[in-house]
């Protein structure tokens, strides 16, 4: 037994841990510089290492000269030691992509909605033949998983009975067991887990890992697509926690929210509710065009390339959306007092710069002096896939957690019937 109740196992646990994490981030190392960068001696960073190595996570990445001395060996994760699945159960796409352990994307396919119909069966089929297909185009046996993880919109319950439970009031679903519907018949082995969380959080993730909120110790991410959420991370929150803060009341009486509310941010500034408000005003909006395209439209006709005159319309209501968002922004400002205030979301990567200093300025001018003077609004860096990223990072998350060591299957979790035939193939 080790000190302060924890064990051996424990111990060993932890340290490769921070082995893993430091080459994961920091990486390549030399062992010498491994020592100061995790806080443990020079025999422990040898055992550790030499444990990784046996396991096949860590690997040779070629080596530098020392003072006077011999060359030092710098080390890496392997990057084909693990494989995780990222989805996006997005707005207008089911995007599914695999990835080897340094989130290098090996492949993807996406399954479009058509007119955002988010039918339980038709989603957690798109996620099934997803995983099928990409396992396919890589060649990679279900089994070399580490997991699946899956952005989805709404609040996520863990239950004990029925795993991950989604409640997605805007898009109609109601405490959906999507763990249990994607076990029952599922494509991969019951050794393989599942983490499902908020599209939003898993966005944040992937932006404090890899993208601009990286170094920031107090940050908050903003999903603007066809509604609006947002992701905190503090020092005490250090994952993230999803906030539902596209339903923050703006307006009193205000118009209706796809929630059923009024006076929702949603309302107003949500791609979905910008379109129509750009309708209703009398503008051209594409017909049996899907959000993506209307918005790219509705973009081009605010600020024309070509010198022609703006659309009036377009523009007012793009500049009425800039305020209602930075006033939905100064509210996080001044609740959270973030260093860094970063906007990812398919629409906002789409309004891009031309949308961004607008919200800036409404955002600092709606909020209190001091919070405003220290926060940085800026765009994610990760683009249209961070929600898929972020996603991946959860198995990859919990894989540095149990020290490199794979999850142990569930034996309360029926066998899929085909896993027989799975145990004659060889790992890729």
């Amino acid at each position: 037994m080790a000190g302060n109740g924890r064990t051996v196992r424990d111990l060993r646990r932890a340290n490769r841990t921070v082995v893993l994490q430091r080459l994961y981030f920091d990486g390549p190392l030399s062992r010498f510089e491994l020592g100061p960068s995790t806080g443990l001696s020079s025999g422990s960073v040898s055992n550790v290492v030499a444990d990784l190595i046996a396991d096949g996570l860590v690997e040779e990445a070629g080596s530098v000269d020392s003072d006077g001395g011999r060359p030092r060996t710098l080390l890496r994760v392997a990057p084909t030691s693990g494989h995780m699945i990222g989805v996006d159960v997005g707005e207008t796409r089911v995007r599914v992509e695999l990835f080897d352990l340094a989130l290098t994307e090996l492949a993807r396919t996406e399954r479009p909605l058509e007119q955002q119909r988010y039918e339980v069966e038709v989603i957690v089929d798109h996620i099934r033949s997803g995983i099928d297909e990409v396992l396919a185009a890589a060649d990679l046996v279900p089994e070399r998983l580490l997991g699946v993880g899956i952005g989805v919109p709404g609040i996520v319950e863990r239950t004990a009975d029925r795993g991950a439970v989604v409640h997605g009031q805007t898009i109609g679903w109601e405490a959906v067991p999507l763990e249990s519907l994607l076990r029952d018949g599922s494509p991969l082995p019951d050794g393989v887990p599942y983490f499902i969380d908020n599209g939003a959080r898993t966005l944040g993730q992937a932006e404090m890992w890899f993208g601009a909120g990286r170094g920031a110790g107090n940050a908050l991410v903003v999903l603007f697509g066809s509604g609006v959420g947002a992701s905190l991370v503090t020092p005490e929150v250090r994952h993230g926690r999803a906030v539902e803060w596209g339903h923050l009341t703006v307006r009193v009486r205000g118009r209706r929210c796809r929630c059923g509310a009024l006076g929702c941010l949603e309302a107003y500034a949500g791609a979905e509710s910008l379109l129509a408000r750009w309708r209703e005003e009398g503008g051209r909006v594409p017909e049996d065009t899907d959000e993506e395209t209307a918005l790219t439209a509705m973009l081009a006709a605010a600020y024309p390339a070509d010198g022609a005159d703006a659309d009036p319309v377009a523009l007012a209501v793009l500049e009425e959306t800039a305020e209602y968002l930075g006033a939905g922004l100064s509210d996080l400002i001044n609740l959270f007092q973030p260093e860094r205030i970063l906007m990812g979301g398919w629409a906002g990567l789409q309004l891009g710069s031309r949308f961004l200093p607008a919200v800036r300025r409404h955002a600092l001018s709606y909020a209190l002096r001091h919070p405003a003077e220290r926060v940085t609004i800026e765009l994610g860096r990760l683009g249209p896939d961070a929600v898929t990223v972020g996603a991946a990072i959860l198995p990859l998350a919990d894989f540095f957690d149990r020290g490199g060591r794979r999850p142990e299957p569930d034996p309360t979790l029926p066998a899929p019937a085909w896993r027989e035939a799975l145990r004659d193939r060889v790992p890729r």
